[in-house]
Order: C-alpha cells, then structure tokens, then sequence
C-alpha cells in the first residue's frame, strides 16, 4: 500500500535521476529496503530519515512529516571504513538475508549511535576501522544492548584469538561469502528475529 512517504521517496528520488540500487548505495542499505519503502510495506526509521535527507538534498522535516517508525524484520549493521569492501559485504548480506534491514556504516560512533536509537540484531564489525577498534566498538554495542550478536569481518586471520577476549560470538575472513554468512548465522548467541536466512 503506497504512503505519503513511499510516494515522497519515489518522486525525490526519480527528480534525482537516481535507481533505488543506486540510492541504496549512498544509504549504505540494500536495493530491497530502498524498494520497501517506496511500496509502502516498510518505513524508515528516523535515523535512516536524517540519512536520506542528507542524501537527497532536502529538509528532513519534510520526510519526517510523511513518515514514521516502524521496524519489523531484523536489524543488521556492517562497520568498514573500506567503502568499496562495505558496498560488497552489503550485497552478500541482502542475497543470505533478503527480508533483513541491513544498514552499513563507515564511521563506528555512527553505528554506535544508531545501534542506540534502534534494536540490533546482528553487527558485523571490521578489526580496523581507520584510528579506531573493532573490538572496542563490539564492547559498546554490548554494553548498549546485551543481546547484539557481533561477528567479525577481518581480512588478518591472526585476530582471531584477540576477538575472542571480547563478547563476540563470530569470526569471518575477507572477503564475505553467503557460506560464511549461512555459517554463523547457524552460531549466533541469540538467533534473529522473524526474516530468516535464505537457503
């Protein structure tokens, strides 16, 4: 059912000349959490709202005033400051978790900062995010919310007897497959909410 937002969404977005894959790209989220919101089956959170804002050039107001919250399927995030690397691992996700809302970030306080504002099912968190740790950010989602489950995405092996000192329940190396996905997806400490894997 189309919303007052789904209809904003899809008319700043063509008047932009952009594809909701490329869209997608700029928000750090999947191709299919673009397409749910323009048909009006999912709505942004207000984090994600500020987040097309910014992207789209205009005031937030506007798009706060369409929408509002709601989140159903599981809350993913993915932490690389490698730009290129998270646009990847975002694909490889969206293919294993197709009705999952997956959201990549750049920054750690970022993620940090949205975790806080949103449930957080799965993190998937680099070792070395620029001057910052990857286990430093898994202890503050932790701490922020108990029942994260955070694994590791790391192309240096040798992290992982480190990663386990910390509250993490999974390790994967660069670059991301769907089989390491479907993999710990099977160990994770707390298992997702409804939108499960795809075969």
């Amino acid at each position: 059912m189309e919303t007052l937002f789904a209809v904003t969404l899809k008319r700043l977005r063509k008047e932009r000349g952009l594809s909701q894959a490329q869209l997608g790209r700029l928000m750090f989220v999947n191709k299919s959490s673009v397409a749910r919101w323009e048909n009006g089956s999912r709505l942004p959170d207000a984090a994600m709202i500020v987040r097309l804002a910014k992207v789209l050039g205009v005031n937030v107001g506007m798009l706060l005033s369409a929408s509002a919250a709601s989140t159903e399927s599981p809350n993913i995030i993915l932490v690389d400051d490698n730009r290129p690397v998270l646009s990847d691992c975002l694909s490889v996700m969206e293919e294993v978790l197709p009705n999952a809302t997956i959201t990549g970030f750049t920054w750690p306080q970022e993620a940090l900062d949205y975790a806080k504002e949103n449930g957080v099912a799965l993190a998937v968190l680099d070792i070395e995010l620029g001057n910052e740790s990857g286990f430093d950010l898994c202890r503050a989602l932790i701490e922020a919310n108990p029942h994260t489950n955070v694994v590791y995405l790391t192309a240096y092996p040798d992290y992982s007897l480190d990663a386990w000192d910390t509250e993490a329940c999974g390790f994967m190396v660069k670059p991301l497959t769907p089989e390491a996905v479907r993999k710990q997806l099977g160990k994770l400490r707390y298992p997702l909410p409804a939108g499960g894997a795809s075969k």
